[in-house]
């Protein structure tokens, strides 16, 4: 983190050591969870630094470019959301209380036009989220997720329960989870990994349903193992996978989007940190321990550097290999995220912020 904390690119933080030296805003925004919980003051000011320029570059109506120093580099559907997110664990936990107060309410002044019902769920266009490779299609779990935990942590209760409110009735559709997207009759009821960890994290999900979720995860990747679908006790992120004689596959998921492979049902570290960090909010400390230790040796492997850690980028659900980057940014600070909840056996951030579980 420390060393891809100044890039080549205005001296803003690189995306990863090797390859991606550009600051992409989303992996730099979700990295800051890792960095709050340290008490390292280059890594503060680096997030800062991302964070000041993401405002100066902000759209006239409020919306944050996908590449932190370029405004015109713009239509991604998390940015501004988890930049929303960003402010607030900074102002909570790292900063000043009012830090980029006017960035702030016209950031929440553009997710507030995101919704095409004129009510509290946004929606976005297939690709424009972190799955630049898959079609999510309107209301999505992920995006969903960083809004309401953003609203939690800015102190916006009650735009936050209305939130919660609409998805609980929209993407709870079959089975303890929550569907990946819904749009009218249209749905993707598979699991989406990164957006029911923050669910349970955020305190959307009550515990119960916290519990059934990862009784669920485990219990399907389990058949997966036994069935050669999965070669390591980490949960993809997305699944079952979709396969060419699936309804939702696209033409280009042959290049770029294989079963087991990327968005796909790739597994990703950083996803993995915030799992980790979901089962100690749910008090499943032992599985925590457990899979932390399977993640630590996940990091481990790299895709052709001479480092003792790669934390890569990703990696391939049925060969465990790593596909991705080396020494990518989120998996190192997500890691460094899980293990700090794992230690203090509580959520931190989420636990701890001015907000209050779902009813």
């Amino acid at each position: 983190m420390l060393h891809n904390s100044i890039g080549p690119v205005d001296s803003l933080p690189r995306t990863a050591g090797w390859g991606y030296p550009e600051p992409y805003t989303r992996d730099l925004l979700l990295a800051i969870l890792g960095i709050a919980v340290t008490q390292n003051t280059l890594l503060h000011s680096s997030i800062k630094q991302v964070l000041e320029t993401l405002a100066a570059n902000q759209t006239t109506h409020g919306h944050i470019p996908s590449l932190v120093n370029d405004p015109k580099n713009v239509g991604a559907s998390d940015t501004t959301p988890l930049f929303l997110l960003a402010v607030g664990i900074y102002r909570t936990h790292i900063g000043e209380e009012d830090f980029l107060g006017e960035a702030v309410e016209k950031a929440l002044n553009w997710m507030a036009y995101q919704s095409p019902s004129d009510r509290y769920m946004v929606v976005q266009q297939p690709t424009s989220d972190w799955r630049d490779e898959q079609w999510v299609l309107g209301y999505g779990l992920y995006v969903n997720t960083i809004y309401y935990s953003a609203l939690q942590l800015l102190g916006k209760l009650d735009r936050a329960q209305q939130l919660a409110d609409e998805i609980h009735e929209y993407l709870l559709l079959d089975g303890p989870y929550y569907a990946v997207w819904t749009y009218k009759i249209y749905a993707d009821n598979r699991f989406d990994l990164l957006g029911n960890s923050l669910a349970i994290l955020s305190g959307l999900a009550s515990r119960e349903q916290a519990a059934a979720i990862i009784a669920w995860i485990e219990q399907a990747c389990q058949k997966m193992r036994d069935d050669g679908q999965l070669a390591l006790g980490l949960p993809p992120n997305y699944f079952p996978y979709i396969y060419p004689e699936d309804q939702q596959w696209h033409d280009r998921y042959t290049l770029y989007n294989q079963p087991g492979d990327y968005h796909n049902g790739g597994i990703w570290p950083f996803i993995c940190g915030l799992y980790i960090a979901a089962l100690v909010a749910s008090g499943a400390f032992e599985l925590a321990e457990e899979k932390l230790l399977l993640l630590t040796d996940l990091v481990k492997k790299t895709n052709g550097h001479s480092v003792t850690f790669g934390f890569n980028e990703w990696i391939n659900a049925q060969s465990g290999e790593p596909r991705g980057q080396d020494w990518q940014t989120w998996s190192a600070a997500l890691y460094l995220y899980a293990a700090k909840c794992v230690e203090d056996r509580m959520a931190l951030i989420f636990n701890d912020n001015s907000g209050l579980p779902y009813k």
